[in-house]
């Protein structure tokens, strides 16, 4: 936020639960009281979940999950649409994941939920594209954040991970954020509906 302030740009900072649909509905006020409109929203919130088989996942385990990583999206989407609409354009894109198209062992929370990302992108996009609104989904494989660490992935763990990426590494924020920015921008205008993995290979294998 500093960085772009600091640069001639605007930027506010609201820190808020977006598995809460109140506070998103605030988020998208704030947004359009503070730059008159809301023309891209990415989607972004997630947790890793609770790591155990499905007759072992917690109820709760999987409630804060599915709370955060799939309601969230809906409720933002929800008032970032209302928003678009009466603007008569905007651009939208979720964050689910390479686990959003394959499963994943101990990790079904995880995984119901990114493919629920990608169900709901696409049922938005064939619902508002008439409306000049866009909307499309990512799959980042496994990229090098602290979301790792949290997860309890130790460096024995990383490097098997590093191995399902045929490209031979971990991704980088700045290259999953490349897509985001494409998907946003003018460049992208026949683009929607879509999911594009941005995931070193993965899927591919």
């Amino acid at each position: 936020m500093n960085k772009i302030n600091n640069q001639s740009g605007k930027a506010i900072f609201r820190k808020a639960d977006v598995s809460d649909a109140r506070q998103c509905e605030e988020l998208v006020q704030a947004a359009v009281e503070a730059f008159g409109s809301v023309d891209y929203c990415f989607n972004n919130a997630g947790i890793s979940g609770e790591s155990n088989p499905v007759a072992d996942l917690s109820i709760e385990g999987w409630n804060k999950t599915i709370r955060v990583n799939l309601n969230s999206v809906f409720y933002c989407m929800k008032y970032q649409i209302a928003q678009m609409l009466k603007q008569g354009n905007g651009a939208i894109v979720n964050n689910s994941s390479i686990l959003g198209a394959v499963g994943f062992a101990n990790a079904s929370s995880y995984v119901a939920a990114k493919h629920g990302v990608i169900g709901l992108t696409q049922s938005a996009a064939i619902e508002y594209s008439k409306n000049g609104i866009r909307v499309n989904a990512i799959g980042p494989g496994f990229i090098n954040t602290p979301l790792l660490t949290k997860a309890g992935i130790d460096d024995k763990v990383k490097k098997s991970i590093v191995m399902l990426h045929p490209i031979g590494r971990l991704g980088k924020s700045a290259e999953v954020a490349e897509l985001v920015f494409w998907l946003t921008s003018d460049k992208a205008s026949f683009v929607t509906g879509g999911y594009y993995a941005v995931d070193g290979g993965y899927l591919a294998n």
